[in-house]
């Protein structure tokens, strides 16, 4: 049985949010190719199946400035972090 997915606007804005915490903009990563439309789409929904929601929303409610590093057990962690290396 497939683990139910989360509501997608939910996670849509929890994706973008992330990586705003991190000092990323995922549209413009898309408009310098640095991120494929289809590898922005696949974010959400790996967040969608992601059992740490209220964790991640507890972070994001608890950042006061940047953060070098998505939330811990973020499901897409390794991607956020090689695009901060980018900026």
């Amino acid at each position: 049985m497939r683990p139910q997915l989360g509501d997608p606007n939910r996670h849509f804005f929890m994706t973008r949010s992330v990586a705003r915490v991190m000092g990323l903009s995922l549209n413009e990563a898309m408009q310098t190719g640095d991120l494929a439309p289809a590898t922005y789409a696949n974010m959400v929904t790996t967040c969608r199946g992601c059992a740490l929601v209220e964790a991640c929303e507890e972070w994001l409610a608890c950042q006061t400035s940047t953060s070098a590093t998505p939330p811990p057990g973020c499901c897409n962690a390794d991607l956020l972090s090689r695009l901060a290396q980018s900026y």
